[in-house]
């Protein structure tokens, strides 16, 4: 598995800290980082977890017509134009006229381009003629289908429902509005300030026709035989009593032993797919399936939990794919990238030698990662998304569980201590602000300051090298390695123990710190540029998890040698 990093969203956490990266738990607040969002007024992550879903339109997703809100739920949640989709391929269907009839001497009667009309799959053939459907005219297929819908036999069964309950829902209706149960939680749901809350408050604390609020006063009274009234009494109910037995709307039975008996292909059997779609008494024959509406889709607005603010809004129009507000995570936290230099060597080396090998020779090549007891080094690739240059400072997390069992004979303390430590550079380091690719110049950098300062560039060679056991140099491998626009290499070092097992996670705290370049307002509003304030000065936090990879043991190295 590659190596990867994760960005923390505090929304499960009880702290600002997240849990460490070995727990279980901790895999429900990591996420990546073309996931998340950002709340500019709360200044916080938010994941799809935590944030509120609104639907702003729905729409048709074949012919693109734009549905009322009040016309979805009419509809039954599906495009009642001329949208269909094929029983057995779930293809869009197509409106062709039908072969034209010929008469006795054998010349075809009629125009071609005239009724009846089918429908027709592109894709496998299938049409409309089958089952016996055929319509009048091309256009309004859902009106002209509107028969055979009301016919099915899961709306005749809803409409035996809802004459069932007809008159109890009248009855319970006019009890209500005689003896004014609502006002007092009128004036409650008033209390409430976000209009969100109030609706789902409302919709609780709303009657349920059928079911009796529990009041003991009332309970004690009906039991001395005091004003019982049997006219308004919820509790009393006719049985309700089905169109068909659930044994024969359910299917099976020596119906289905006599279509096997008589099955010639399989295909003649309707998959469960095919048939999930259609109501709760379907065939299992192919033949018996029907044309399906295509469902609607729906554009959906988010909003940030605390603060009620829009982060995402897309537009209204369904032709459109643009967005009026969105607030992503990644126009505003720096991008990290993981990259392991002696994985990625290993693997070119490996597609090199593998060139001309069968498959099962190449599956015998020895494993590439990291072993147990040695070092490596790795290298983080961080990004600016922003207009303002940032200095960015890295810190591990140090509160970490061991997964390992402790053995006999070892410290408590010392068996919770990972099994692994991890070197980063602990002073800031800048990142240029994001430009295009046209505004940068190759001999200055975008802070101002040469590579050579810095201590990266080729006059300060001997900065990036340091001496081993034997006075060799060797080059650097913790601190910044490399600038390029708005893109910084820094290098760390990781050294696994010698009994160390499962996979290298470690939490890494990335706090960055920028000035606004847009001039504050002052204390009396103006904004001219003698009286705003100074530049900004904003600092930003998150926490994020690195995952390197998994630990191979010592053992399995000598086993592949």
């Amino acid at each position: 598995m590659a190596p990867s990093v994760l960005y923390h969203c505090p929304c499960l956490s009880t702290s600002s800290v997240p849990p460490p990266p070995h727990l279980p738990s901790s895999s429900y607040s990591f996420h990546p980082l073309n996931t998340l969002f950002f709340c500019e007024e709360c200044d916080a992550v938010r994941c799809n977890q935590c944030v509120s879903v609104e639907v702003s339109s729905y729409y048709c997703p074949n012919c693109l017509f734009e549905v009322p809100s009040a016309s979805v739920r009419a509809e039954k949640n599906r495009c009642a134009r001329n949208c269909f989709m094929c029983p057995n391929c779930r293809n869009t269907l197509a409106a062709v006229p039908a072969d034209p009839p010929e008469s006795s001497d054998g010349r075809i009667s009629g125009s071609v381009n005239e009724g009846p009309y089918i429908l027709y799959c592109n894709h496998c053939r299938w049409d409309s003629v089958e089952i016996g459907i055929t319509f009048e005219k091309p256009t309004g297929l859902a009106a002209q289908l509107q028969k055979f819908e009301d016919s099915a036999p899961d709306s005749l069964e809803f409409d035996r429902l809802k004459e069932h309950f007809d008159a109890f829902l009248r009855q319970s209706a006019l009890a209500a509005s005689t003896t004014g149960t609502h006002p007092h939680h009128t004036h409650s749901h008033s209390l409430h300030t976000n209009s969100i809350t109030a609706a789902a408050s409302a919709a609780l604390a709303r009657d349920i026709p059928g079911v009796g609020k529990y009041n003991p006063l009332a309970r004690s009274t009906n039991n001395r035989g005091y004003g019982k009234d049997k006219s308004v009494n919820r509790d009393e109910m006719t049985e309700y009593r089905s169109r068909s037995e659930i044994s024969q709307a359910a299917g099976g039975g020596e119906l289905d032993v006599e279509l096997m008996n008589g099955l010639e292909e399989v295909d003649e059997v309707a998959s469960l797919d095919q048939r999930w779609e259609s109501s709760w008494v379907s065939s299992m024959q192919t033949k018996d399936l029907k044309p399906i509406r295509i469902p609607l889709h729906s554009k959906r607005s988010k909003r940030c939990p605390a603060c009620t603010h829009i982060l995402i809004k897309p537009e209204q129009k369904s032709q459109s794919v643009r967005y009026k507000i969105k607030l992503v995570a990644s126009n505003y936290l720096p991008g990290i990238v993981v990259v392991l230099p002696h994985v990625r060597q290993a693997k070119e080396e490996l597609l090199k030698r593998n060139l001309g090998k069968s498959v099962s020779a190449q599956a015998e090549e020895p494993s590439v990662g990291m072993v147990a007891g040695r070092s490596y080094e790795f290298q983080l690739n961080l990004t600016n998304p922003l207009y303002d240059p940032i200095e960015v400072r890295l810190s591990v997390q140090r509160v970490h569980v061991s997964t390992a069992p402790a053995k006999e004979g070892v410290s408590p303390e010392k068996a919770k201590r990972p099994p692994f430590a991890i070197s980063l550079p602990t002073t800031k380091f800048p990142i240029s602000p994001f430009a295009e690719a046209w505004e940068y110049e190759d001999d200055e950098d975008m802070f101002g300051v040469e590579d050579d300062e810095l201590g990266i560039g080729p006059a300060s060679a001997t900065v990036k090298t340091t001496k081993d056991k034997d006075g060799r140099a060797r080059p650097k491998t913790v601190g910044v390695l490399e600038r390029k626009a708005n893109k910084t290499v820094v290098g760390g070092e990781i050294v696994i123990g010698k009994e160390a097992q499962g996979s290298v996670k470690f939490n890494m705290l990335v706090s960055y710190t920028y000035r606004s370049d847009d001039p504050a307002p002052s204390e009396s509003g103006d904004m001219d540029g003698h009286n705003a304030r100074a530049p900004e000065i904003k600092t930003f936090s998150f926490y994020t998890v690195v995952d390197l990879g998994p630990i191979i043991p010592r053992e399995e190295v000598k086993l592949d040698l």
